[in-house]
């Protein structure tokens, strides 16, 4: 079982494994130094104390251990980008889904955002799925990166109920809804 929730200081040295080896083989970033993954998170932190809150980073945690972290960027008041990261030995396990179908609930339930996009290297199919499992629809490649949009369930663009059968999470999944920071 999967979850969701903000960050703490005492994060930083496992999202510096998280940001390392494999896990950045299709993304323009290197391994993180531990000065950096702290300023990661106390950047995640000051995001979380905004107001209006225009950014959210959740570290993904399986039985209280940190696997991921999948993050929502306001780009206008109404669109954001999402992206996510998992540790390499975390792969395969639907928990990169599991984490997106989390945050889509998180956007579209306690904010005003109606459409997110996301993208990935189009070298990297397993990214295209989580997406594609979660109701995104594949727009192209755009600037060399897979791009794909989702809109608000009940905008007209995509409902809810057009995700049965196509192997979409419900929203919101069973304990992935981010806590409340404590």
């Amino acid at each position: 079982m999967i979850a969701l929730r903000e960050f703490t200081m005492d994060d930083a040295p496992a999202l510096q494994q998280i940001y390392n080896g494999a896990s950045l083989r299709y993304i323009e970033r290197r391994s993180l130094t531990l000065d950096e993954a702290v300023a990661l998170v106390a950047n995640a932190l000051a995001d979380a104390r905004s107001e209006p809150r225009a950014r959210w980073a959740f570290g993904i945690t399986a039985d209280g251990n940190l696997l991921g972290m999948v993050r929502l960027r306001c780009r206008t008041e109404r669109h954001a980008t999402l992206s996510y990261l998992l540790r390499e030995d975390a792969w395969g396990r639907g928990y990169a889904t599991r984490a997106v179908a989390g945050m889509l609930h998180h956007a579209f339930t306690a904010t005003g955002l109606m459409s997110i996009g996301a993208r990935h290297h189009p070298d990297n199919l397993a990214s295209g799925r989580v997406l594609l499992k979660n109701g995104f629809h594949y727009r192209g490649i755009r600037g060399g990166w897979s791009a794909y949009g989702i809109h608000r369930p009940g905008t007209g663009s995509l409902e809810t109920t057009s995700l049965r059968g196509r192997g979409a999470m419900p929203w919101p999944p069973p304990a992935t809804t981010p806590a409340a920071p404590g």
